[in-house]
């Protein structure tokens, strides 16, 4: 063991004779401990709310979807289907989307149809957000399935025999509109679900059947707007996309659930950012304690250094002495604290200890990146700190 390691250590764990000395030290103590704790379980929770936001995603979103690099349709042909026979690609789905004008009773919004074939489900897994009715019925063509939003702003129901909801869509073609009566494709359709996800999905979609979707908008029945892939367990998602888009050429854009999300994706990443470097910020203030106590501790070991320094020990050594005691002070209080902040984790993910209602619990998830995070983060900024407070000492304050 090193002559400064030494000193630090009997600096560090030998009570004061001066009782203000030992409450400084412990105020500082107590600091890192705080704020270790508070770092990792905010850290730990956005990583809980991310999962759980994304949970949503993944309901509705594909693994992969691929559409049109130009225009809003394509043909789905003999050798797009032949390319989709891949062992990576475990089923997909034809769509047709649109915006769409929206009319029930004496209400009126806009929002996205989207046309969906049979095997949907087996891509996405819209039904478990269904709240009051049902999926679509493959003997009831003439049937949607309604966002909450939608069906809010319109004040709709579902099985309503009486009223149906009105749906139209511009027809295709160039120049004005001369007659607004024959300008647009309009259908009659029964609503027999209503979902809920994300505010902003349950706001945009309506789910039809395919061809209800590709009648209103003229399409020929081999013409869609996307094709949604679910993949095989443990493919590489980049992996695929690449080959993919080798084999079906420029003329077509691939894109993952990531990049579909990109905007909700960087909006989290952004919070965690900023919430990182707020707590970073606090623990930088309470770490003032930390150097409040080794220079409390400088001025009341004066003597003791004068004797250090008459034995030979250089105003370096002198100097590491302290930064050390700092380290290791901002080191057993990381420890303590990390430890606490991982119980507590643990514990509120396998119990739920906090709760949003009384049937979801706060969502955390444990991760060893933010352990490292918390861990770097506090062990420099300590040793920042003790540095600092090291610096005052010269040979006019030991001699």
């Amino acid at each position: 063991m090193s002559f400064p390691l030494y000193i630090a250590k009997r600096y560090l764990f030998t009570k004061s004779s001066n009782n203000a000395i030992n409450i400084i030290t412990l105020i500082a103590a107590l600091g890192v401990i705080v704020g270790a704790i508070a770092l990792f379980i905010v850290l730990s929770v956005f990583s809980g709310l991310k999962e759980f936001s994304l949970d949503f995603i993944k309901i509705s979103d594909p693994d992969l979807k691929i559409s049109a690099e130009k225009g809003k349709s394509f043909f789905f042909t003999d050798s797009v289907a032949k390319i989709l026979q891949d062992k990576k690609i475990a089923s997909y789905s034809k769509v047709v989307e649109e915006r769409a004008f929206f009319e029930y009773k004496d209400k009126s919004h806009i929002a996205s149809i989207k046309g969906v074939d049979a095997n949907y489900l087996l891509v996405n897994n819209i039904d478990t957000a269904i709240y009051v009715g049902e999926w679509l019925d493959k003997e009831a063509i003439n049937t949607v399935v309604v966002g909450r939003g939608i069906s809010s702003a319109l004040s709709l129901g579902t099985y309503d025999f009486i009223e149906s909801l009105k749906v139209s869509v511009p027809k295709p073609g160039k120049g004005y509109i001369n007659n607004p009566k024959t300008a647009f494709n309009q259908l009659n359709l029964q609503p027999i679900g209503i979902f809920s996800l994300t505010e902003e999905l349950h706001n945009k979609y309506v789910f039809s059947h395919l061809p209800i979707a590709q009648s209103l908008l003229n399409y020929k029945p081999n013409q869609i707007s996307a094709i949604e892939l679910k993949l095989a367990l443990n493919s590489d998602k980049n992996k695929v996309k690449k080959e993919l888009q080798i084999k079906l050429g420029d003329d077509f854009k691939i894109e993952t659930r990531e990049q579909l999300n990109a905007a909700f994706h960087k909006m989290l990443n952004s919070e965690n950012l900023v919430f990182y470097l707020i707590f970073t910020l606090i623990l930088i203030i309470a770490l003032f304690n930390v150097v409040g106590a080794i220079i409390m501790m400088i001025l009341d070991k004066k003597e003791n250094l004068k004797t250090l320094f008459s034995l030979g020990a250089t105003i370096k050594e002198i100097k590491k002495i302290f930064i050390l005691q700092g380290f290791l002070l901002t080191f057993f209080g990381l420890i303590i604290g990390l430890f606490i902040a991982i119980v507590f984790v643990l514990l509120q993910k396998k119990f739920g200890l906090i709760m949003i209602t009384s049937s979801l619990a706060y969502p955390v998830k444990f991760e060893m990146a933010n352990v490292i995070i918390v861990f770097f983060t506090i062990i420099t900024l300590g040793f920042l700190a003790a540095k600092i407070a090291s610096s005052r000492i010269s040979k006019k304050i030991i001699q």
